[in-house]
């Protein structure tokens, strides 16, 4: 059957551009993900707002339309990223608001505002009046124009925000801001470390296992065999350790955002996309481009944090089935293995799976499936388990219990797929589609 690439497990947009998740929360009873979003251009041209989805369960979906727009002198120019934060009966949307001033400017150390903007809402959907709460002159004045996505969280009684920044010696850093209100914030500190990149983005700290982390999207890391191979990188920084280790491995991952389920768990989802990018999408031609990544469970072991797809996805599974060496299939699909040394899973015609002596690898096998994407590695020792979740057009793949994991977007021609599997004993399971309806 012909592919048209539309997801049937992540969520997409209609029509237009998304990146960026946004405001992750559980909110009123329902799951909230706002995010990055040009509805009039799959280019991501136009307007950037915020689109947003909400489910009671992450398995049914319902995307209400475009719920905050650059319509505010204080965000005339994009509503940038941000994250939410809920307080009793309040949702608190905290968001960079974007301004380009005219005239002959570089936009990193002149002409460009960053202001951090407040709105809140009962219900998800219906937004208050904006409410600007820091300024360029809010911020150190080391720092450049560059200064955006606010995290806000609640700590032994105090509020407390952390900023993303580029100095203007080009060094990537955060900023730590306290209030004890939600309106009035003081610069407190700055957290950098050595050979980390110009700009850091989309700051995100987090406890997980009695440990903290602080997730951050650096640019202008040196790109290695194992290391940053994309453009830019996503990844998580011991706040005891100051070790920085990569989410994703893949393709196509950036700008991660975390938030908590009602049942504790610590929920991941990121963009399945990257800017600046020298592959392409041929969704384009149909108007839209990008998802978002599967939500994903955290745990964490040693330091060293754990990513699985959620629990809720197993409801999904249909036709299970032995893994053998030779296997047609249907996207999407989901594989579960155990492994005893080298193995090797390939797609036939479009991309190959393989671990040999630590190393993993993830190598298209044509072009046409991978539209400019090549390959990519990981490293990890005694590999034992891989899991992959194939959807029409995107891959997901975790090894050693989400020790390490590689996203790319896929495009192969038909959804009928064949599977050549070597070194690895496991299940084989055919998924149906989340439910997505689209009011907006």
């Amino acid at each position: 059957m012909k592919n048209n690439f539309r997801q049937a497990l992540h969520l997409e947009p209609q029509s237009g551009w998304l990146n960026d998740p946004n405001g992750l929360s559980f909110f009123n009873g329902k799951y909230h993900v706002y995010f990055q979003y040009a509805p009039e251009s799959a280019e991501g041209k136009g307007g950037k707002c915020w689109g947003h989805f909400e489910s009671p369960d992450m398995l049914s979906w319902r995307f209400t339309g475009t719920v905050l727009r650059p319509d505010s002198a204080d965000d005339k120019d994009g509503v940038y990223s941000g994250y939410g934060f809920v307080k009793g009966d309040t949702l608190y949307l905290f968001y960079t608001g974007n301004v380009k001033d005219e005239g002959e400017h570089d936009y990193i150390t002149s002409g460009r505002g960053a202001n951090v903007i407040l709105v809140t809402t009962k219900d998800g959907v219906t937004m208050s009046e904006k409410k600007t709460l820091l300024t360029n002159a809010d911020y150190p004045d080391y720092c450049s124009c560059h200064v955006r996505d606010p995290k806000v969280w609640e700590e032994n009684g105090i509020y407390k925000m952390v900023l993303g920044a580029r100095t203007l010696d080009d060094k990537g850093c955060v900023l730590y801001y306290t209030s004890k209100d939600l309106i009035n914030w003081e610069f407190e500190e700055e957290l950098r470390t050595p050979d980390s990149g110009y700009m850091w983005e989309c700051p995100d700290e987090f406890e997980l296992g009695g440990k903290r982390f602080l997730s951050i999207s650096p640019q202008g890391l040196k790109h290695e065999k194992y290391f940053s191979q994309n453009v830019y990188s996503s990844g998580y920084l011991g706040i005891d350790t100051g070790r920085y280790r990569e989410w994703d491995c893949g393709f196509d991952f950036y700008a991660p955002q975390t938030f908590d389920a009602p049942d504790g768990r610590k929920i991941l989802i990121g963009w399945e996309g990257i800017g600046d990018i020298p592959y392409t999408n041929p969704t384009v031609s149909s108007g839209w481009q990008h998802c978002l990544t599967l939500p994903r469970e955290l745990t964490q072991k040693g330091g060293i944090v754990y990513q699985q797809p959620i629990r809720e996805l197993e409801a999904l599974r249909r036709n299970e089935r032995a893994l053998g060496q030779t296997n047609s299939i249907t996207l999407p699909f989901e594989l579960i293995g155990q492994t005893q040394g080298d193995f090797t899973v390939t797609l036939e015609n479009i991309l190959t799976l393989e671990y040999k002596s630590d190393e993993f690898s993830l190598k298209f096998l044509s072009d046409a499936a991978g539209c400019g994407r090549d390959v990519r590695y990981a490293q990890i020792k005694d590999c034992r388990s891989i899991r992959i979740i194939a959807d029409k057009s995107s891959l997901e793949v975790y090894l050693g219990g989400g020790e390490r994991v590689l996203s790319t977007r896929m495009y192969p021609d038909d959804i009928q797929v064949k599977l050549a599997v070597y070194g690895v004993n496991g299940r084989l399971y055919e998924l149906e589609s989340i439910e997505v309806t689209y009011d907006g």
